[in-house]
This record gives structure tokens, sequence and C-alpha cells, in this order.
């Protein structure tokens, strides 16, 4: 532990929250690439959930907490269409940015924060942008 100083349980529980969200976004996103192949903008950002995910272990291992565990895992919802994946990307994003704001009242640890906000911006000014294109550009739209 480079830190010198413990994360508090308020700082954990926010660690382990955003994780939990990254993990299950990279799934779903996933599930949906297997559903429904190389779709955009699912394969884009799944890429980006696990760096996501990548960014958060990296501050687990640096404050020497150990990460929960991925519980979403084959776990992942099913969607009928694209169209309905990129309706619920909207609202996974939209909940992301909520989960990062709260996170970002946790801590003041510089660290942490610049990676909360880094993830919260990828999050709000990214991925929501392109599942609302998604959405909008769909052919099953209307079914």
């Amino acid at each position: 532990m480079s830190s010198g100083q413990r994360l508090d349980d308020t700082e954990v529980q926010a660690l382990s929250d955003t994780l939990d969200d990254e993990y299950k976004s990279r799934e779903t996103y996933a599930q949906v690439i297997r559903d429904f192949g190389d779709v955009r903008p699912f394969v884009n950002i799944v890429e980006a959930e696990a760096r996501h995910a990548s960014a958060l272990l990296n501050l687990f291992e640096k404050y020497g907490v150990s990460p929960p565990a991925n519980r979403w895992a084959g776990k992942a919802p099913r969607f009928s269409s694209v169209h309905e994946a990129c309706v619920a990307g909207i609202q996974g994003e939209i909940e992301n940015v909520a989960i990062y704001d709260r996170a970002l009242k946790s801590t003041q640890r510089p660290d942490i924060l610049a990676v909360y906000q880094a993830l919260r911006s990828a999050s709000q000014d990214r991925h929501l942008p392109a599942f609302q294109r998604c959405a909008q550009r769909s052919p099953e739209r209307g079914r």
C-alpha cells in the first residue's frame, strides 16, 4: 500500500459501488455483442468499460483493499433488439453518472477523485451520447 493511509468505510464502499457498476456495464454490453454481433456503440464501449474497471482495480491495489468479485458474470440482462439494448444503455449510463456523483462526495483523495471524474466524464460525455444516437438510428425502433 503506497498511500500511507487506509481508506475509510465510505471510501471503500464508493470504490466497490463504482467497480460493481463498471462490471455490470461491461457484462451487459458484452452480452449484447454475443447476441447481436459487433454492433456499435457496444463494441467500442465494452472495451472502455474494461479500462474503467482496470482503473478502479488499480485503486483497490494501491490502497491494499480487496475488490469485490464480479457478480455480473453470466448474469447480464438480455434484450430483444439492438434498439432495446441502446435504450437500456442510455439508462445504464445515466445511473453510472449518478453513482460517480455520489462517489465524488465520498473522498478528498486527489488520485481517487481524478479517476472518478474521468470515468464520470466518459459516461456523461461519450457513452451516453453514443447510446442516444444508437437509439435514434436503430431500424427496429418501431417494433
